[in-house]
């Protein structure tokens, strides 16, 4: 079914438009969420399928840099972990970035083990994109096998609902980040995942929700964003199947809504010192089309119906 946007709603001051018969109001803070009369409109409500998100750890055994603080995030890690275990997430995903670099390979594969030995006390499947940091001194291959997972980016299903999973951490000829060879600002997704993406929307039947590491919904010239991000909007707009867009890398709370779907960006984990600086969150997706964000500590809550 095409997108039919309707006039804007002066009430909320938000944009409205119909995506598979259902209304979507875009963008809602926690405060406007309650004009709403949905039944995703209480928070504690559990969605058919309940998702942990985090992004952005960095961890790595050095000194803080400025605003982050990468020895801190095992503690911070360690209270997800305790959270979760109450949210009971049908997964976890793990939006890039979950080391910083290091001064050698070895010191680098020494990060990966301790904050993968860390997340292994979550008791839920884990999701992996790739971040800029996972691979730079490291191989795609070899962060892939410290924290098992066969792909860099891939599909599944969950109770109705497609998950996409991206890897935009290829250089603009094609060649894939690894071993210091790239420039965190020229990040790309290369033509053999945009045609395995354009299929993949095309055989699923499913409301589809993507995750990635950097943002989808910048300008091609921002230093931040994908490259070809223009081109990935298009396929996934045309697809008339996705509804929102995950995504960290730059670190801060932001919301937009580009042609029907909403993006994401969340709050880093390692950005400030101490537990009261920590971001995470939860997200329920429900039967009629509606989307609840929990955020934790820094990280903004967001209500979609």
């Amino acid at each position: 079914m095409k997108k039919q946007p309707l006039f804007p709603t002066e009430s909320l001051g938000r944009r409205a438009f119909l995506k598979n018969g259902a209304l979507i109001l875009a963008g809602l803070s926690s405060n406007t969420y309650g004009l709403l009369s949905t039944r995703a409109a209480e928070a504690s409500q559990r969605g058919v399928v309940r998702i942990g998100l985090v992004t952005d750890l960095h961890y790595a055994d050095k000194p803080a840099a400025g605003t982050r603080h990468y020895r801190e995030t095992i503690a911070k890690l360690n209270e997800v972990i305790t959270r979760f275990k109450t949210e009971r997430p049908e997964f976890v995903v793990f939006h890039g970035d979950l080391i910083d670099s290091g001064k050698s390979l070895e010191q680098e594969k020494g990060h990966l083990r301790t904050v993968v030995k860390a997340i292994s006390a979550i008791p839920f499947p884990k999701h992996y994109v790739l971040g800029n940091h996972c691979v730079d001194l490291l191989k795609k291959v070899e962060f892939l096998e410290g924290v098992g997972q066969n792909a860099s980016y891939y599909s599944f299903d969950q109770n109705g609902f497609h998950f996409v999973v991206l890897d935009s951490c290829f250089k603009s000829d094609g060649t894939p980040y690894g071993r210091r060879n790239f420039k965190w600002t020229d990040a790309n997704i290369p033509e053999p995942e945009l045609e395995w993406l354009r299929a993949e929307l095309k055989q699923t039947e499913h409301p589809t929700i993507v995750f990635a590491h950097q943002p989808l919904d910048l300008k091609d010239s921002d230093a931040h964003a994908v490259k070809n991000s223009s081109v990935v909007r298009k396929i996934l707009e045309e697809s008339d199947k996705v509804a929102a867009v995950f995504q960290g890398h730059s670190h801060h709370n932001k919301y937009s809504e580009i042609g029907g779907i909403h993006y994401c960006t969340m709050v880093a984990m390692v950005e400030g010192s101490g537990l009261q600086n920590n971001g995470y969150s939860t997200l329920d997706l429900f039967e009629d089309g509606s989307l609840v964000l929990n955020g934790f500590r820094k990280q903004k809550d967001y209500r979609w119906t």
